[in-house]
């Protein structure tokens, strides 16, 4: 391609992304705006300053979210192409535009490594895997935790049942903090695949993070759990104060736990998020339309305001740069 072409070619990708994004936003909130409407309900007979204290409280919760995050990508790239932390927080939420219309999120990653000079991109989605695989971590080993907890609490099944789902847990919650610890291992599990021989290299780079810099990411992963839990206790508790804050915080890890084993499109994300926090709150209230609105108002949020901000640093990308 001449240069003239690949700077055209690259001003039409960057417009797609944005046009895919924001469509999606009105979508999301102009087209379909019966949550926010609810919410205006429900709040109605609600002190205005104690809304707008919490609703507050949840924004500022949301850049404590992404820029913990972004910590998390800043220590990540440091074995392959260190950056500055602001242009880790611009990657981030770059990633989180064109997140917001691919399947399972899949987008974030190619927004994010394209912040990284050419030659270290592929190396970039491995670096943040391990990353992603941390999250995952934290969010498996406390859901299945507190799962084990729902079912006996509440669904009362056999004897027999309870303690095949409670082994079953256990080995899941070990099996992901030793790969995760000793991830070398699983490097070693891929690189035994013959068919992907020809990733081996990037396979590599997983290996080469240490015990000392897993913990560390998992301090961040561990600290962003932390935050969003705050953020749902906050808005339910606003809308339904009677929900204990024990069961609240626990169902809440099984909702976590549960949300991030079902594949989704982030277009219907919020739909699938609804039906399954308002099946399992339904165990402990009946204010079921609250808690739908609660995690409509958390994704909006989360993800859709900040794939907003995050449209402007789509304009920096440089998608044919061969100079790095």
């Amino acid at each position: 391609m001449t240069g003239r072409a690949k700077k055209i070619s690259s001003y039409l990708l960057k417009l797609a992304i944005l046009v895919l994004a924001f469509w999606f936003v009105y979508h999301r909130i102009v087209k379909d705006d019966k949550n926010l409407r609810e919410f205006g309900n429900l709040v109605a007979g609600l002190s205005r300053s104690k809304v707008i204290i919490t609703m507050s409280a949840v924004v500022v919760l949301m850049f404590v979210n992404w820029v913990l995050e972004s910590l998390k990508w800043w220590r990540l790239t440091r074995l392959l192409s260190p950056m500055s932390v602001w242009k880790a927080i611009e990657s981030v939420f770059c990633g989180l535009t064109w997140a917001i219309f691919t399947p399972n999120r899949i987008g974030e990653y190619g927004g994010r490594v394209m912040f990284l000079p050419n030659r270290k991109r592929i190396h970039g989605i491995f670096a943040m895997a391990v990353g992603s695989f941390g999250q995952n971590v934290v969010t498996n080993v406390l859901g299945a935790s507190a799962l084990i907890w729902f079912l006996y609490t509440y669904l009362h099944l056999g004897l027999i049942i309870m303690a095949g789902i409670t082994s079953m847990a256990l080995v899941l919650i070990l099996s992901m903090l030793i790969f995760y610890f000793h991830i070398k291992w699983m490097v070693a599990l891929l690189n035994s695949i013959k068919f992907l021989t020809k990733y081996h290299r990037f396979f590599n780079i997983m290996g080469k993070y240490k015990a000392a810099e897993l913990v560390s990411i998992m301090w961040f992963c561990l600290g962003r759990f932390l935050v969003f839990t705050f953020q749902y206790y906050l808005i339910i508790h606003l809308l339904v104060p009677q929900v204990p804050i024990l069961q609240m915080t626990l169902i809440m890890f099984v909702f976590f736990f549960i949300s991030s084993a079902i594949p989704s499109l982030d277009l219907l994300d919020i739909g699938v998020r609804s039906f399954t926090a308002g099946t399992l709150f339904s165990y402990v209230t009946h204010q079921t339309t609250a808690i739908v609105v609660a995690v409509s108002l958390i994704y909006i949020i989360n993800l859709v305001i900040p794939a907003i901000l995050g449209s402007v640093f789509v304009l920096k990308l440089k998608f044919f740069d061969r100079t790095a």
